[in-house]
């Protein structure tokens, strides 16, 4: 089990076999977080914000890069993040399988990862980030 609890929590802490941390801050994020959440938990899966400053420490990423994608931490202890995590929690469900069979032909990760990152750069995201973007397309 992967646990969330650290020396900031009481005793409630929340164990899973794995996480998927999305942006709480994004609406389209939160939403799609809300939406897979009840499966995840059938699946003794776990859904936290990023911004949940155990997640930061759990990870290992600074503050700045924890933000650019939803980020899926596996039962083995793997972590993916974007497109790639996406495909790993499919393994996860049943009825997403055809999704990690289209990832095994060739050029299909590299479009799901195309599509991901216009998605990434289009939403409603974390204000600070936001502003960094705008500065840099500039």
């Amino acid at each position: 089990m992967i646990s969330l609890t650290s020396e900031m929590t009481d005793s409630k802490g929340c164990h899973a076999r794995g996480w998927l941390f999305y942006d709480a801050e994004c609406d389209f994020c939160t939403r799609i977080a809300k939406f897979v959440a009840k499966g995840m938990h059938r699946q003794h899966l776990g859904v936290a914000p990023l911004q949940d400053p155990r997640v930061i420490s759990l990870l290992g990423l600074s503050a700045d890069e924890i933000l650019l994608a939803v980020r899926y931490l596996a039962p083995d202890g793997k972590q993916n993040s974007g497109a790639d995590a996406l495909i790993e929690l499919a393994h996860e469900f049943w009825w997403a399988r055809p999704a990690v069979w289209f990832a095994s032909i060739p050029g299909f990760m590299r479009t799901l990862r195309s599509a991901y990152g216009w998605v990434a750069r289009h939403r409603r995201c974390h204000a600070e980030l936001c502003a960094h973007q705008a500065t840099t397309q500039v």
